[in-house]
């Protein structure tokens, strides 16, 4: 079969689907990956083949492009930007007629992100008539190109299925207002497209006809209704080199830090203080290993002895090696370290991560601290905690049992077949 995945020119969301681009590869199946022109390389260092659609937007950086002011930035550093902070504050949107504007406001910022790429990708789909189109949530456009070529399309998630349950609300709400009052944005949207290319508008354009869900219920929020093919998360970060460091044996409990790149690529800077969290768990008789930027690096000024600074190291291969961590909350970082029976402190600040920190702690393999109320003080002590309270490692070890329950990719590829099958209209 011919599968297309398609993703905005965002590197931290392509990297989750490559191991299930590869499965299906290694399957049999022919696949390529379509995305901005400037955006060929990125996919092409995974080993895919990528197929340039569409031109490039005048700066297509996540918003940036989108002309946005500081305040959005601050609210997405805050938390999940609506419609999407549904999950975290229901009865801000208990009335239609907020629910119904912030959707259409959340829809109008996908479109300008995949305004760009969509005519190119409808074309080469109808050109290259795939039996399956791959789309992350976000890559709001991929389901116009499949219905356009009659093939079957499926969500990929790169995160906590806030836009599952959001529309779940959104649905629930419509059908209480009258006929005229029941606008949908996305089916507004959608209508100009079916029109042109002769598909019926379905709901499925939404929400995939079925959902790829790399990440174990413990973390994750699910959408009733919806056909969610499971399966593992199967860490991929890039190229990557394994220092002769990492290579040896540690002489004291490890701990590793890490507050994603996200911090500094998209806001100018971490929203704790690097120092006095270094300064503070230097006084454990632990190792610390911190990932920093190298433009951070210089504000830090002498370190204990204990910390080492890195600008990067394979996430996937330092954990493995340490007795605790201490993170972002990124759930491609929290989820590489729960396959691992390894107790983590989330230090969150945006989009998805206050969810995700949440959970982990409810879980109990693991700690909370939101990025406004961090003290050295603070972390110090809930690492001690995470290293000398035996319930973290076993819930820790829970989790991790969780996660290798769940089908690999590999497994996962005869249930996607069957839905392939089911779905495709040619």
């Amino acid at each position: 079969m011919r599968i297309l995945f398609t993703v905005l020119p965002q590197r931290s969301t392509f990297l989750y689907l490559v191991p299930m681009a590869w499965a299906l590869r290694t399957a049999g199946h022919e696949v390529v990956v379509a995305s901005s022109p400037s955006f060929c390389d990125t996919i092409t260092q995974a080993g895919l083949t990528a197929v340039p659609v569409g031109r490039e937007a005048a700066d297509s950086r996540m918003l940036v492009a989108r002309g946005v002011t500081e305040e959005i930035v601050e609210q997405y550093r805050a938390g999940l930007p609506p419609p999407y902070d549904f999950v975290d504050d229901p009865a801000r949107y208990a009335e239609w007629e907020t629910t119904m504007h912030e959707c259409a406001g959340g829809l109008e910022t996908l479109k300008f992100e995949n305004f760009f790429m969509l005519g190119g990708l409808i074309e080469f789909a109808q050109r290259w008539q795939p039996d399956l189109v791959v789309w992350h949530p976000w890559t709001v456009g991929a389901p116009i190109a499949a219905k356009a070529c009659g093939a079957a399309h499926a969500r990929m998630l790169f995160s906590v299925d806030v836009f599952g349950a959001t529309r779940q609300h959104f649905l629930r709400l419509q059908a209480q207002q009258p006929p005229d009052y029941r606008y949908d944005p996305y089916f507004d949207w959608f209508s100009a497209y079916g029109r042109k290319y002769g598909f019926d508008i379905t709901e499925d354009m939404v929400t995939g006809q079925f959902t790829i869900d790399q990440f174990p219920r413990s973390l994750q929020l699910e959408a009733d209704g919806l056909d969610y093919v499971r399966t593992q998360y199967i860490p991929y970060g890039g190229r990557a080199v394994v220092p002769k460091w990492l290579q040896v044996p540690s002489e004291r409990p490890r701990v590793a830090l890490t507050l994603g790149s996200t911090a500094t690529d998209m806001f100018n800077g971490y929203t704790v203080s690097l120092a006095d969290v270094l300064a503070s768990l230097s006084e454990l008789d632990i190792e610390v290993v911190a990932t920093v930027a190298e433009p951070e690096q210089a504000k830090l000024g002498t370190l204990p002895s204990n910390v080492r600074l890195v600008p990067y190291v394979p996430w996937h291969a330092i954990v493995p090696t340490c007795s605790a961590v201490i993170h972002h909350a990124g759930l491609a970082t929290l989820a590489t370290t729960a396959r691992h029976p390894v107790p983590q402190l989330a230090l969150h600040y945006h989009f998805d991560q206050p969810f995700l920190g949440r959970r982990l702690t409810e879980h109990g393999a693991g700690l909370d601290i939101h990025s406004s109320e961090v003290t050295g003080e603070g972390v110090r002590d809930s690492v001690r905690r995470l290293l000398e309270e035996p319930s973290f490692a076993q819930r820790a070890a829970d989790l991790r049992d969780e996660i290798f329950a769940l089908p690999t990719p590999n497994e996962a590829i005869g249930r996607i077949e069957e839905l392939i099958v089911k779905h495709r209209t040619r």
